[in-house]
């Protein structure tokens, strides 16, 4: 499913939080007329990158049981309900789902990240 699919998802421009309010990994609720939108927010290297905060294979937020969403190394997301891996850069599923996370595009401007334009 795309993040667009999502009936909660929050429209392009729409402002997240500013960019000194994340470390490590930020789980969110994004509130906006269209509901509650499960998010997690995270810088990887210089990028910021952002993904519906949902476990493809057991539809449960990563963040479940414990905030310890990143792997020792740093390069891995955890899911804490049964443990599945996902790279950090892609969402790509590494180890324990059949699919990745669903990527949100996102956008730093001005000291604040926001919600990227559609292409």
């Amino acid at each position: 499913m795309a993040w667009t699919d999502y009936s909660s998802a929050p429209a392009p421009g729409t402002v997240l939080c500013r960019t000194d309010e994340v470390t490590g990994v930020r789980a969110m609720t994004v509130s906006t007329e269209r509901g509650d939108f499960p998010l997690l927010l995270l810088r990887a290297g210089t990028d910021w990158r952002a993904y519906v905060n949902a476990c493809p294979h057991h539809f449960l937020p990563l963040d479940y049981r414990s905030d310890r969403l990143l792997s020792a190394d740093g390069t891995m997301l955890l899911c804490t309900g049964h443990g599945a891996r996902f790279d950090i850069h892609s969402g790509a599923a590494i180890d324990g789902a059949d699919c990745g996370l669903d990527a949100v595009p996102v956008i730093c401007r001005d000291g604040l990240i926001l919600i990227a334009p559609i292409p």
